[in-house]
């Protein structure tokens, strides 16, 4: 990639950089991220008046109640777009996450530590080892929460540069684990509790009595984070990381030679990577016994949404790199005082600037369209299309993995779309003989493998405000045309995978079959 942003035409460029390369180029010309938001802003006020004025709606399949269409453009809609224009942004969630994320990483970063550890610790270690790792950890992110989008990109960023690989490959490799892979884990969180309530509720439409755990995709879902680890890995070795071979990445202001440290700098690793190591034990002694400071007050559970593990994930991940950020800075000498310390973090903050600028215009579409409903009518729209198909078998699942990835382009909230669909596919489904567990599982595959792809994803300003520390002139058509191959090779693997368990009648967790006895 040049500085611009685009791809580095190579001499045997293979078919595929061919197409990402036409794909990141057009993209490329769209304009301005925040010139996108305004014009989508408009488009969806707009839109909003005409189905108004048409009188478009939906019946909502799981309480019955009529979805009708917001017109944004009545005095109504105009006064609640003026007077909620600062709340949006202020209760953007991405937004402070980042901010309180960075306070660490800034601290982390900016002192050298992360570059000089991951250099120490990986320099070497095979390529595949470290992409295969940052998959796998980024795919079971989920169980932290959104905070792995906010953490393993710019981490993975390093590690890559810390290797003398380019840092972008990195981020989109992080990126996409944890994007399209978000319904995969090897254990159960926050993600596998919300999609079960709503299974559950759409079950008992047929069967009053249905009740089973939020366990009911683990199987299928631990072994997907292994399968698609392998082949992330692969499609990443073979055919992504030589679209950036042959580019100088002496201009990312890393110098391999840093890393032979002086004696001052190899005291401050010591001392940094030691009081890392006694933070983590801290974190630790407050998640022991049976009813731990970190866990929820009432369930004790240290998982629990509610849990201060959970809550203040972003924090306490914050605090376990400033730790080591500051210490290695004042025992390495990088630091003189607290001043310089603190003018490093303000440094990353300033890094952030367009990314925050971005991120008003972005919470005034997502809230815009929220508020109109269109998204509400869209998703119901498209579930009676697929019922209206009457297919079955395996086309019905691949239709509910499509269906699911359409509307996710233009829906965050993954709760959101499948208290809308759960009702009209699982009572569907079941009349066809299969478990609910099949439902929730094709339908939490067809919402993870669009995350990347859509501009409208919430975090997808985030990455693109993370890319630009490293190339100012990349745009949106780069994040695209890089994630496209990972979305793909995910739902190919998703989708024989699923297959195939159908195929062997396979569980897919504890109490979720594949049909029903």
């Amino acid at each position: 990639m040049n500085q611009n942003g685009n791809n580095v035409a190579m001499k045997d460029s293979s078919f595929l950089d061919k197409v990402l390369s036409k794909i990141e180029k057009a993209g490329n010309k769209l304009p301005d991220p925040v010139t996108l938001f305004i014009i989508l802003s408009a488009l969806v006020v707009i839109i909003s008046a005409m189905c108004s004025a048409a009188g478009i709606s939906a019946v909502h399949p799981g309480t019955g109640k009529t979805i009708t269409v917001v017109n944004l453009l009545s005095q109504d809609g105009i006064r609640m777009m003026l007077n909620k224009a600062v709340t949006n942004f202020s209760g953007f969630a991405p937004l402070g996450m980042v901010l309180v994320a960075v306070i660490g990483s800034g601290a982390a970063e900016k002192s050298g530590f992360l570059a000089v550890l991951m250099h120490k610790v990986l320099a070497s270690a095979p390529p595949a080892v470290v992409t295969f790792a940052i998959l796998f950890v980024g795919i079971n992110g989920n169980i932290a929460g959104d905070s792995a989008f906010v953490i393993m990109p710019p981490l993975s960023a390093i590690v890559f540069l810390s290797m003398g690989r380019h840092p972008l490959l990195g981020m989109f490799v992080a990126y996409a684990g944890v994007a399209a892979g978000f319904c995969a884990n090897i254990a159960l969180g926050l993600s596998d509790a919300l999609a079960y309530g709503y299974t559950e509720a759409a079950a008992r439409i047929i069967d009053p009595t249905y009740a089973t755990s939020p366990a009911i995709n683990y199987y299928f879902l631990f072994a997907s984070c292994i399968i698609l680890s392998f082949a992330g890995t692969f499609l990443t070795e073979k055919f992504m990381a030589p679209r950036f071979a042959g580019e100088d990445i002496s201009k990312y202001a890393f110098d391999s030679d840093s890393v032979n440290l002086t004696a001052q700098q190899k005291k401050g690793l010591k001392a940094a990577v030691l009081s890392l190591l006694i933070a983590i034990l801290a974190v630790i002694f407050f998640c022991l016994g049976d009813d731990p400071l970190l866990g929820d007050p009432k369930t004790h559970s240290l998982l629990a949404a509610t849990s201060p593990l959970m809550g203040g994930i972003v924090l306490l991940v914050s605090i376990l790199l400033f730790i080591p950020g500051a210490v290695y800075g004042f025992v390495s000498g990088e630091y003189k005082n607290d001043k310089e310390l603190f003018a490093s973090v303000t440094e990353a903050f300033r890094d952030m600037a367009p990314y925050i600028l971005l991120c008003f215009f972005c919470a005034q579409f997502t809230s815009y369209f929220a508020w109109s409903n269109l998204g509400l009518v869209l998703a119901v729209k498209g579930a009676e299309f697929l019922k209206a198909m009457n297919f079955t078998g395996t086309p019905l699942l691949v239709g509910l993995i499509i269906v699911s990835c359409i509307i996710n382009m233009f829906i965050g909230s993954a709760s959101a779309k499948w208290a809308i669909l759960a009702p009209v596919f699982v009572p569907m489904m079941m009349l066809l003989n299969y478990d609910p567990a099949v439902s929730q599982v094709a339908y939490r595959i067809g919402d993870s493998i669009t995350n990347p792809l859509s501009p409208l994803f919430y975090y997808f300003p985030l990455i693109l405000g993370f890319a630009r520390r490293y190339e100012k002139g990349i745009g949106m058509g780069t994040i695209i045309a890089n994630m496209i191959p990972f979305s793909f090779t995910f739902a190919v693997c998703w989708i024989i995978q699923l297959v195939v368990w159908t195929t062997l009648n396979l569980p897919l967790g504890p109490g979720g079959n594949i049909f029903l006895k």
